[in-house]
């Protein structure tokens, strides 16, 4: 009897996770695929994003904002992430590189990079690396705000600080952008 009550209880859950968090799937992965630039780190940061909001979703205090908890999920593990990452020295498999030029044909290669291509036809390449130079609470603030559209609060609840703060980091971030990309303006005649 105690099993077929928990089985209900976690079935509840379930239909409750499924219809709070899942809605937002699309705008977490295109938010994933602008901070890692690749569909595959993308997919994997999604699904830890759900995964560890699946876990605690019993800490989730119904009727705040769903979006937020769950973009700040995806935000937090990216950088952790990033930290563990950039404290790991590269490494590379022998085995894969071992006949590379062998078995890899010219059109496989084209097609390996297929997302990154058309993630960087997106913006222009001076652009996203402009961009993906900023410090990341910049970066998230301007990928939110002027490429995804959030609003000043939606951004605040997401990053987890004040309005003032957000308004703030939107302003500097757009200013550092306007330093990297004045020549760029420049030499396409938007200035002059």
């Amino acid at each position: 009897m105690e099993t077929q009550t928990l089985s209900q209880n976690t079935n509840l859950l379930y239909k409750e996770f499924e219809k709070e968090a899942l809605p937002h799937i699309d705008a977490l992965y295109n938010f994933a695929l602008k901070i890692t630039g690749s569909s595959d780190d993308a997919d994997d940061l999604v699904q830890e994003t759900y995964l560890k909001a699946f876990r605690f979703f019993d800490k989730f205090e119904k009727g705040t904002n769903c979006k937020a908890w769950l973009f700040r999920i995806l935000k937090n593990s990216f950088i952790n992430d990033y930290r563990k990452n950039s404290k790991e020295p590269n490494k590379v498999d022998y085995d894969d590189i071992q006949n590379f030029y062998e078995n890899i044909k010219l059109s496989d290669v084209k097609s390996a990079h297929l997302d990154e291509d058309v993630y960087s036809k997106l913006l222009d390449d001076d652009i996203a690396q402009a961009l993906n130079k900023l410090p990341v609470d910049f970066r998230t603030v301007i990928i939110l705000g002027d490429v995804e559209g959030f609003s000043y609060e939606e951004i605040a609840e997401f990053v987890d600080c004040p309005v003032g703060t957000v308004r703030s980091r939107l302003h500097r971030a757009r200013k550092m952008l306007y330093t990297k990309l004045f020549d760029y303006a420049h030499d396409r005649g938007y200035t002059k």
